[in-house]
């Protein structure tokens, strides 16, 4: 029987609307009654996702958990217990910011804290609007998170053939950076190995769970580490078309569509398998 569920927020679990159906709230009610954790598994940080646990009925809760900034840390709800966070140095944080000055993205950089962006252009406002606050900044250069600690830096554009095109030519900076898509609109830069994935692994042997007794839920890139390290890696219907095959289970649903109460009633409820 599978223990955990680490699941996508954005395109995934939370509606285009940025909502959670009444039957996905329903379903992950009736896992986690059956002793199942439903772990959310998101690149933003743990302080945007409160809102969604108070849905799901996670808020504060004791031996419940959420994977957050891409696996930069991971944290118990009780108390907001940081029990893992993994970041980027200052130094690489700086010259992603300083290259990132030449591209036409918005740049996010994201503190424990806080996310700051650079050219927050209203396409990304409106994007971020009841998903997560931010704070804009003009400055040219970060000396005022000297002494910080950084968990990622990411940019945004929809152009994918253009972040495509960034990553080629940094190259020569990301030997030690783990690189990711997420959202159709990010590339995003995490330290090295620090992924959904191993994340995921991190917490299950915290757990004492086999990683063949998980199930991980995505729709992008920055999932796929997580995917593709469960017992059961599942796409829902929206995702990437590129990363379907490398997933075990493709939902008929699409986010707005209850995916995730069709795979907790096909795998958890009527212990199907594949």
């Amino acid at each position: 029987m599978y223990k955990l569920i680490a699941c996508d927020l954005d395109e995934t679990l939370l509606s285009m609307d940025r909502s959670i159906s009444k039957k996905n709230i329903e379903a992950i009610k009736k896992a986690s009654e059956m002793g199942v954790k439903f772990v959310p598994a998101t690149g933003r940080g743990y302080n945007s996702v409160s809102d969604t646990l108070e849905e799901l009925g996670l808020l504060d809760k004791e031996n419940e958990y959420v994977i957050s900034y891409n696996g930069g840390a991971i944290t118990e709800n009780k108390g907001d217990k940081l029990l893992h966070f993994e970041g980027i140095s200052y130094e690489l944080a700086c010259e992603l910011y300083k290259r990132g000055l030449d591209y036409d993205v918005c740049i996010h950089v994201y503190t424990k804290d806080m996310v700051y962006a650079y050219n927050y252009v209203q396409e990304e406002i409106d994007y971020l609007a009841n998903r997560m606050e931010v704070t804009e900044i003009f400055d040219k250069n970060l000396d005022f998170l000297k002494g910080q600690d950084i968990v990622k830096v990411l940019y945004m554009n929809t152009d994918y053939s253009y972040l495509n095109q960034i990553e080629e030519e940094l190259k020569d900076i990301t030997q030690d950076v783990d690189v990711s898509y997420s959202s159709n609109r990010y590339i995003e830069f995490n330290h090295k190995g620090v992924n959904k994935g191993a994340g995921l692994v991190s917490l299950a042997s915290l757990l004492n769970i086999p990683i063949e007794e998980t199930i991980a839920v995505g729709d992008n890139y920055n999932d796929l580490s997580m995917i593709k390290v469960a017992g059961l890696g599942i796409g829902v219907a929206n995702t990437v078309e590129d990363m379907k095959k490398e997933c075990d289970y493709i939902t008929s649903g699409t986010n707005d569509e209850d995916a995730i109460a069709e795979i907790i009633e096909k795998f958890i409820l009527n212990h199907e398998s594949l």
